[in-house]
């Protein structure tokens, strides 16, 4: 049946008059990139990055939805997906085994291609929930964010340091989305996010629902840096939401582009040379896309560089 079907493809290139040569070299190649949930940031600029790369490269790029940092992580482990968004801490844990992975086989098919934005940790709740501070989030209805991701192991860190813990509280795992819902209905008294500012699922909650976001600051904060390197301070500003209207101090990790290092470098290569000449694009479509620029391309990278990517930072002058 094999042997029929490139006899017919080979009979119907000579009766069209196309060059089998031609026909081949037309081909393009086609990956998946794994982002988050339709309510954070991984999703559209996911979405904007797959629709870039299909415009400027030979690649077709399909953006997928998913479970964020951890699932991402997962799926470049089995090859199941060509390449993801993965906070920093998540990628560095999952390639050397230690953190949420100690005593799993270290992913080490995990390559980046850049770090793009940071993504702020927003711990959302309604204005009436009583919620002030951190510890008040003892005894309430919480979402962490889903199981095994990126987000719930953020408000792990961040409650551990505080002498909390998911027992302290009632917990239910559930993605931005979801969590925005269960807020608006009185569900729930709070949300962890971690997703670049405005965060889709929170800026439509504020227009019904009265929130407030959750300062990290001071000794607190101050202990979670130490602890847990891969963290930046960062401050929601004033106006982001509706409702918030003064600066929130809180802290931030940094959202990277992955890859499974069995992408030939070519391809690679290709791709990042196009995200450099087209990020504008980005930025239209997000207000964290303006915060994805060439200078920043390397920082928190704590896994290796696909060797596609690295060449291209090399002739910008970047690496040696």
């Amino acid at each position: 049946m094999k042997k029929l079907i490139l006899s017919f493809v080979a009979v119907a290139i000579l009766i069209l008059g196309i060059s089998p040569a031609n026909s081949f070299a037309k081909q393009r190649t086609f990956y998946v990139l794994a982002t988050g949930g339709t309510g954070g940031t991984y999703y559209p600029l996911g979405g904007a990055l797959a629709q870039l790369l299909s415009n400027n490269t030979d690649i077709i790029v399909t953006a997928q939805t998913g479970n964020a940092s951890v699932a991402n992580c997962n799926l470049i482990s089995k090859h199941q997906v060509e390449m993801a968004f993965v906070q920093n801490n998540v990628a560095y844990w999952a390639y050397t085994g230690t953190g949420l992975f100690k005593g799993k086989k270290p992913i080490r098919n995990l390559r980046a291609i850049a770090s793009l934005y940071p993504e702020t940790i927003q711990i959302v709740a309604r204005a009436d929930s009583g919620i002030n501070s951190i510890y008040d989030l003892k005894g309430k209805r919480v979402v962490p964010g889903n199981a095994g991701s990126g987000t719930a192991i953020d408000a792990k860190n961040i409650l551990t340091a505080a002498g909390l813990s998911f027992k302290d509280m009632h917990i239910d795992y559930l993605g931005f989305a979801q969590a925005a819902q269960r807020l608006a209905d009185n569900q729930i008294d709070a949300a962890f996010v971690t997703a670049g500012y405005p965060t889709s699922s929170i800026l439509q909650l504020a227009i019904t629902t009265p929130i407030k976001i959750i300062p990290i600051s001071g000794k607190l904060r101050a202990k979670i840096l130490k602890n847990y390197k891969y963290y930046a301070k960062d401050t929601v500003p004033a106006g982001t939401y509706k409702g918030i209207n003064k600066p929130v101090p809180t802290i931030s990790a940094i959202a990277q582009w992955v890859v499974d290092s069995k992408l030939p470098a070519n391809k690679v290569y290709e791709m990042t040379k196009a995200l450099w000449q087209h990020r504008d694009i980005l930025a239209k479509v997000h207000a964290k896309g303006k915060l994805i620029t060439l200078d920043t391309a390397l920082d928190g990278v704590a896994i290796p560089l696909h060797p596609g990517a690295k060449r291209f930072y090399k002739e910008k002058g970047l690496i040696k």
